[in-house]
């Protein structure tokens, strides 16, 4: 099979013709974002916003054109478009008087958000133990990772390859330790850098939630990027989130970013199952003496502020740092260990709030056989 590269991607857009204006797609300069790893192509046409119908015709042959090519597996063609802001002619609906209807993802019962205000704060670490502790509790769990610019989900997990298409429409998640995994990662090589705009970044997310096969799952653990921007707005407006998970540090500075996540969700009408301190405290591997290096206590006294549930405190601990550096998660290699526990007492409490969510939303019951 012989290898696919950008300059024959190119050469075959070349070649498909936008019939309104006789002109290539390349010679339009609609192009943009081209990745290509292991025969699968991504890539968008960015375009006027108010001719997305007609050029719909456009994007659908660009993408048969490349999926056409020897050595292709798989092709994701989006349409991305800037519209440049205006004040409106009139008075418009305000949104929560006319939300907009959710897609939802096959086979897909609940979608939940693991989230925090800024980076640092072991976000991801938090969103892979606990997937892996709501599977531990008999739950059939799949991991998104929504992190376009910074993917870790591949190197947290031990995950290497890439995902494969029966139909080179939708991809296969890969699969570890008894998740199913999407990641941008899987498509583009570790340090290659992501140079894409907010719209391109947010049509790649809702592809990576809507044209994946999950199969059939309980829950969908999104690993948010970090922060309030078009990534995470997208999410929380697009996809059916049936809550969201807040994880921060005790550090005031920290607080002050999750105050943010917390406060974007509720004006996108996501519930918020609750906070998660991380590093809520150091344990000494060798004496075992605890220091709360960060403080202690901030996101329980956060969570009581805004009136939102505590779920608990996870201690920064060698043991977790290095599974998770060795993807070879702690919950998911180690267990019977106090750390795994902790984990496993998370999920419980989300899997309530998930059931209490689809209850509220006359949604099936999450059922562990």
């Amino acid at each position: 099979m012989s290898a696919i590269n950008e300059q024959t991607v190119i050469n075959c857009l070349d070649q498909v013709i936008d019939p309104k204006s006789g002109k290539s797609a390349v010679a339009l300069g609609l192009i943009a974002g081209l990745v290509i790893k292991d025969g699968n192509v991504g890539f968008a046409l960015e375009i006027n916003p108010k001719e997305a119908n007609e050029m719909e015709l456009l994007r659908k042959k660009c993408e048969d054109a490349v999926f056409a090519l020897p050595g292709v597996k798989s092709v994701s063609a989006v349409l991305t478009a800037e519209q440049a802001a205006a004040a409106p002619s009139r008075p418009q609906t305000p949104p929560q008087q006319q939300p907009a209807q959710k897609p939802e993802v096959p086979g897909v019962a609940a979608i939940v958000a693991v989230a925090s205000g800024k980076g640092g704060v072991g976000k991801s670490t938090c969103a892979v133990n606990l997937a892996l502790g709501l599977a531990a509790l008999g739950l059939k769990v799949g991991m998104l990772d929504a992190d376009v610019y910074g993917p870790s989900l591949p190197r947290m997990l031990g995950l290497k390859g890439k995902p494969q298409s029966k139909d080179g429409k939708k991809l296969i998640p890969m699969e570890k330790w008894g998740l199913k995994v999407m990641s941008m990662g899987f498509l583009v090589e570790e340090d290659t850098p992501m140079i894409w705009r907010g719209p391109m970044i947010m049509s790649a997310l809702q592809q990576m939630v809507f044209d994946v096969d999950w199969g059939a799952l309980d829950v969908l653990i999104v690993d948010m990027p970090p922060g309030t921007g078009d990534a995470q707005l997208t999410l929380a407006q697009k996809v059916p989130l049936a809550g969201a998970v807040i994880v921060s540090t005790p550090q005031d500075i920290a607080l002050i970013d999750a105050r943010k996540g917390l406060n974007m969700f509720r004006k996108v009408d996501v519930p918020v199952f609750g906070i998660i301190e991380n590093m809520s405290y150091f344990l000494c591997p060798s004496c075992g003496e605890r220091s709360d290096i960060f403080g202690h206590g901030g996101a329980h006294e956060t969570a009581k502020e805004l009136g939102v549930d505590f779920l608990g405190e996870v201690p920064l601990h060698m043991d977790i740092r290095k599974t998770s550096d060795a993807g070879t998660p702690i919950t998911a290699t180690e267990p019977d260990s106090a750390h795994a526990k902790i984990y496993r007492d998370l999920a419980a409490k989300v899997q309530e709030k998930i059931e209490q969510s689809l209850a509220t939303a006359s949604g099936p019951k999450i059922v562990i056989e």
